[in-house]
């Protein structure tokens, strides 16, 4: 099921989507910054200091047209921010569901509403990634 909502409060909106991975599965894709243009619609390459995102990761993703630098502002157990070309962009999350299951979510500021349909996508293109994966 893939649904947009409005988060708590207001602050934020949500595109999320539950998968039948187990969530390891897609935080792994999430953080591996190589695999980004695997599932994103718009990225095309990535240069950044770490191979795997962490706190204070910085780089540029290359989308059509230009390269764009971003810095990830905070990194936790399953949820990582950044800031592209110094403006906040998407969370990133990971919630843990029973029976190996999860809820893969990117959060969205409020001004980038129309970014949404691009999450939608990606979360799709995420779930096609690991399903063609070989089992563990």
């Amino acid at each position: 099921m893939t649904r947009l909502q409005l988060a708590a409060g207001g602050r934020r909106l949500e595109a999320s989507h539950v998968l039948s991975v187990p969530p390891e599965d897609v935080w792994d894709l999430l953080v591996d910054v190589r695999r980004w243009p695997e599932w994103s619609p718009i990225i095309r390459g990535v240069d950044a200091t770490d191979g795997r995102v962490r706190t204070g990761t910085t780089g540029r993703i290359r989308v059509p047209g230009l390269w764009l630098p971003f810095a990830v502002t905070d990194r936790t157990d399953r949820r990582w921010t950044w800031r592209i070309a110094g403006v906040s962009a998407t969370g990133h999350r990971v919630d843990e569901l029973a029976d190996d299951r999860c809820r893969v979510v990117f959060e969205l500021p409020p001004t980038a509403v129309g970014y949404a349909p691009v999450c939608l996508r990606a979360l799709e293109r995420i779930e096609s990634v690991l399903e063609d994966e070989p089992v563990r």
